[in-house]
């Protein structure tokens, strides 16, 4: 009986080494598999020219810079087209534009690299030391800034020509995610400040007067409010002040009456006041299902003003038609949803807020763009991003295109975690 009992003992210690052994070989088998995984991962992460490498980039990211080399090339070959016209006429050279916009995208492409491999807690910042001097800038053009077709909003700095209301569009998402990303911790004096801030900022960008972007930064801000917490009654409120400020600035700026009342009947002073908007319905018409072809049109043989600006969605419709305004609608409707499901993704309040911003901005802007050129909203000088003409635009178009593929690389929590702090700021 002893003897079979040891018999059993020893049986059992003998499979009990064994398992242990066993486990110990698996152990070292998995040990050695992370070690490999990520010393590929490392030595991936350094050869490429992006923070990750793109086998682990997110689907929405891939999608997402896809979209935007789309939206650029598109920019070029339509400014090309809608620009060649008065460039040959005026500058003697047809490529004069054309020209420009792709030295302005270099630069712009730089910007857009240097936002991607920059952690967002990074962009937040020294953001708000970039605002305020934007915001001192905006204030100057209304005592030195240059006067074009009734409205100050450009400032000459040696050789370049800044527009700061549009420079400062990707400092206002990164401000507005400072401050409601955690609304509710943050103290009411600082609120107070913070609103009263942007609150000026609208009002100087009215005094310019440039109604459009004041409308779309008071626009960013009451969805970037709603979406962090702020009170749907206080947010109503705001918007009613807005909504009265606007009325206000328009009673009292000729430029402005003159638009609105020339958007509610284009056609009864349709040599002077109404001008624009009936060359680019009559643009947009003639452009039939299919369009007149690319390069085709007719009415930027400088019938319609402001044609590679503005009106640039009306040229683009002259050649392309209704369906190519369709796939350009779509196109648009692709870009806000994955923005969506980027900020869905996120996983803070922070990049939430500024994937948010992004996609508000960009989409937003250009549906208020073909507005204007569609009569559905008075006439302003809003540009298209990436398609119109202009230098400012654009590198603000890449620096928003930027943070919002930023936020969704960090998404994937390789890159860019944020931590909570006791304090917010």
């Amino acid at each position: 009986m002893a003897k079979s009992q040891l018999n059993v003992s020893i049986v059992h210690n003998a499979s009990k080494k064994l398992e242990i052994s066993q486990e110990q070989i698996k152990y070292k088998r998995i040990s050695k598999r992370k070690k490999t995984f990520n010393s590929n991962y490392k030595k991936n992460l350094t050869a490429s020219i992006f923070p990750l490498p793109w086998t682990i980039w997110p689907y929405e990211a891939k999608i997402l810079i896809t979209l935007i080399g789309i939206w650029s090339i598109l920019g070029i070959c339509i400014l090309g087209s809608s620009s060649w016209w008065v460039a040959s006429r005026e500058m003697g050279n047809w490529a004069y534009f054309l020209k420009k916009q792709i030295i302005w995208t270099i630069p712009g492409i730089g910007l857009f690299y240097f936002v991607i491999n920059t952690n967002i807690r990074s962009l937040l910042k020294f953001s708000r030391i970039i605002f305020y001097i934007l915001f001192f800038l905006i204030f100057l053009t209304n005592i030195t800034g240059i006067t074009v077709n009734g409205s100050s909003r450009w400032l000459v700095v040696g050789f370049l020509r800044l527009q700061p209301s549009e420079l400062i569009k990707p400092f206002l998402i990164l401000e507005a995610s400072n401050l409601f990303a955690h609304w509710n911790m943050i103290k009411n004096d600082k609120k107070l400040i913070s609103i009263f801030s942007f609150g000026l900022l609208i009002l100087l960008i009215l005094k310019q007067p440039n109604l459009s972007t004041a409308s779309l930064t008071g626009i960013l801000f009451w969805v970037m409010g709603f979406c962090g917490g702020v009170k749907l009654s206080s947010l109503c409120s705001f918007a009613s002040l807005g909504l009265i400020t606007g009325c206000i600035s328009i009673l009292n700026n000729e430029y402005q009456k003159l638009r609105v009342t020339s958007f509610i009947n284009p056609w009864k002073d349709q040599q002077e006041s109404g001008f624009q908007l009936v060359q680019s319905l009559l643009a947009i018409g003639s452009g039939g299902l299919f369009g007149q072809g690319f390069g085709l049109s007719m009415q930027k043989l400088q019938y319609l003003p402001f044609m590679y600006t503005d009106f640039i969605f009306a040229i683009f419709a002259e050649e392309f038609g209704l369906l190519g305004c369709t796939l350009f609608l779509g196109f648009l409707a692709v870009f806000s949803l994955i923005s969506l499901k980027i900020c869905l993704k996120c996983r803070n309040n922070y990049t939430k807020l500024v994937a948010i911003g992004c996609g508000v901005l960009l989409t937003g802007q250009s549906i208020m763009h073909i507005a204007v050129a569609t009569g559905s909203m008075p006439t302003t000088g809003l540009p298209l991003p990436f398609i119109s003409y202009g230098g400012n635009s654009l590198i603000a178009s890449f620096f928003i295109a930027g943070m919002l593929l930023r936020c969704s690389l960090e998404s994937t929590g390789f890159i860019g975690m944020i931590y909570t702090r006791k304090t917010p700021n």
